[in-house]
């Protein structure tokens, strides 16, 4: 659960065919006539491939090397229906992250009692770690690295209080348990799984994920676990990238 300040794209590669030049479609679809409720739908598709497009650009370049014209010719439409939706590389950044910290929130939004919602939140969070792997990647470059961080900060501050009630509904998980200290408890959990989720960022290949898992189950006194989580999760070795 990367910082508490989370499946989200997939790749998505569109062609434009060779005998369109890019973006005529989108400009096409401007000028025909369309109901308002078809116009929606066609801007939200296009906002959908552009972040899909940056969130592929990003992972393999890196956001400092990756450029405009680089989401541009990935997601196969003009430069001028980029910019029009993200004025600026950070805008896009600052989407990707927005969700990523949605998905964080909505990991918290688990029926049960205080047991139950504690193991919803440790699968969750080791779920996202193994199956988002690129906007993980890039909300950990984004907040260590200090030309970035501002883009973090800001988006953090916008999530402020969606932010803090899900610090506080864990907290009060943790006070259902019987915790001396729910807010120390709650950073501790936290942590604990920003950590995990970072090296499942740089050791995807060879981080036994299951097994650690079962040690934060045994940790917490929660039931040990009867099913796997449907994730690759070697046995615990040692860890190298590939």
């Amino acid at each position: 659960m990367p910082s508490v300040r989370g499946g989200l794209l997939g790749p998505a590669r569109v062609r434009t065919p060779r005998s369109v030049p890019p973006g005529l479609e989108e400009r096409a679809a401007i000028r025909l006539p369309r109901s308002a409720s078809t116009n929606a739908e066609l801007r939200e598709k296009s906002r959908e491939r552009i972040l899909a497009a940056a969130l592929e650009v990003f992972a393999e370049k890196g956001y400092e090397a990756a450029s405009i014209s680089d989401v541009t010719e990935r997601a196969g439409v003009s430069r001028g229906l980029v910019t029009y939706y993200f004025p600026g590389k950070t805008r896009l950044a600052a989407e990707l992250l927005d969700r990523w910290l949605d998905g964080i929130a909505g990991i918290i939004e688990l029926p049960g009692t205080a047991d139950e919602r504690l193991a919803g939140i440790i699968d969750g969070a080791l779920m996202a770690a193994a199956s988002t792997l690129p906007i993980q990647r890039l909300a950990i470059s984004l907040m260590m690295q200090p030309g970035t961080h501002p883009v973090f900060a800001e988006v953090e501050a916008a999530k402020s209080a969606r932010l803090s009630q899900v610090e506080d509904a864990i907290r009060s998980i943790f006070a259902a348990r019987g915790a001396p200290d729910p807010t120390v408890e709650e950073m501790l959990l936290r942590a604990t799984l920003e950590g995990i989720t970072v090296k499942m960022a740089i050791y995807p290949s060879t981080f036994p994920l299951e097994a650690i898992r079962h040690r934060l189950y045994a940790g917490y006194a929660l039931p040990t676990p009867t099913t796997p989580l449907p994730i690759h999760s070697p046995p615990p070795d040692r860890l190298r990238a590939h």
